[in-house]
Formats: structure tokens, sequence, C-alpha cells
């Protein structure tokens, strides 16, 4: 699978890790330009490219920058993907410590919700709530009672099935976290995040969770 990754900040750097070891062809992008990526891209293989290069013929886009960056993206970035491109949303809204207030979201937009908005596609949400280094080091085999299970929610169901396997392929078992606007339920502040979880106990955060933000989690 050719995969485009948006962002080497930790999630995507641990994402493009994982998917070059597993034989994926990844192009990786950052702000800045690709010489800045040169030790990645040694390391995996992946191939450091502008944001505007990433997505060209890619299968899977992944979208992992803050949040507050979104609506800076380029207008083509997606120009060149495969027509049934799935993007994949992996950011977290955090007024306090870095995003600032973002209306619609405080206003109860779900944030997945907001950058599909920001982008004009949809979007699935996902790898949101793991920690990067469990990216790399918690991944197990499919039916090991210590899997960890991430949530993958989306509208397009056959895109949440691309992400869903992915999820599997890395080594956590995927739950389906419903569509796009149930996605607060994994956003951060709820039982899910971070909670390192197995499938059974992921299915119980997300039908525990509330949509109050907490105080921590608004602007």
């Amino acid at each position: 699978m050719k995969i485009g990754i948006i962002g080497a900040g930790n999630i995507g750097g641990n994402l493009t890790r994982r998917f070059t070891a597993l034989g994926h062809e990844v192009a990786v992008a950052n702000s800045r330009n690709p010489d800045t990526l040169a030790d990645l891209a040694t390391e995996t293989g992946a191939t450091a490219v502008l944001a505007t290069e990433a997505a060209a013929g890619a299968d899977v886009v992944v979208v992992t920058i803050p949040l507050k960056t979104v609506p800076d993206l380029p207008s083509d970035l997606l120009a060149g993907a495969a027509d049934d491109v799935v993007v994949v949303d992996t950011c977290n809204y955090y007024p306090q410590q870095r995003d600032g207030r973002i209306a619609a979201i405080e206003d109860g937009m779900t944030e997945s919700r907001w950058v599909e908005q920001q982008l004009g596609v949809s979007v699935v949400k996902a790898f949101n709530g793991i920690y990067a280094e469990h990216l790399l080091t918690h991944g197990k085999p499919a039916g090991d009672p210590g899997r960890i299970a991430l949530p993958v929610a989306g509208d397009d169901a056959d895109a949440k099935a691309v992400v869903m396997g992915l999820v599997d392929s890395l080594g956590f078992d995927p739950v389906d976290g419903g569509g796009l606007d149930d996605s607060w339920r994994q956003q951060p502040g709820t039982p899910v995040y971070g909670a390192d979880l197995d499938a059974d106990g992921v299915r119980r955060a997300l039908s525990g969770a509330s949509p109050d933000r907490g105080p921590d989690w608004r602007a």
C-alpha cells in the first residue's frame, strides 16, 4: 500500500517507522522541507517529500499535525492521490496547551468533523488516543490476551475498514467507534484516551464517555 504521512512528529514519525517495517511505501512530509527529514528517511526507507507531494498516488493519507495548523495545509493537498484515497485524522484539540480557541469545536463540533470541513474530504479518526511510543512497543499478535485496542470512527464504511485493517496489522485490535459524529467518545479527556484498554474495555469506555468537555480540554 502507498501511504502519505503529513506530519513527522511523535505519532507521524512512529507511524512512518511501523508502516515501512510492514513493507508499505511511505512518503512523509512536515511543515518545513524534505531535508529536515533526512534522518527519518534514512532510518526507515521512507521518502521525504513536500506536503504537496505526500499524497501523490497514495491509497491512504494520514494527517497528524497540530490541529490549529490544519487550515494552513495546501488546498491541493490530495492532488494526485488515488480516487478512493482514505484520509486518516489523528489530530487532537489542545486549546490551553497548544491550539488556542477553535469556536466550532468549543460549540460542540467533533474535532474530526472540523478537520473534515477544513480539508473538504471525508476523514477517519484513528491513532489519536495512544501514546506515540506505544505504537512502537505495544503491538501484539492477534488473539494475544494483552492486546491493546484502538477505536476507529468514520462515516465511510469502506474507508473505515481499510483503517481498521491497518490498525490490526500494527498489532492492535480495531474497535468500531461509530460515525464521525461519535468520535467525541475518543477525544482527549474521555475514558478511552491514553488508557491502553483491550477491545472490551474500549467498547465500555466509548459507551461510558460524556460529551461534556472537562475544564482542562476547553479554551
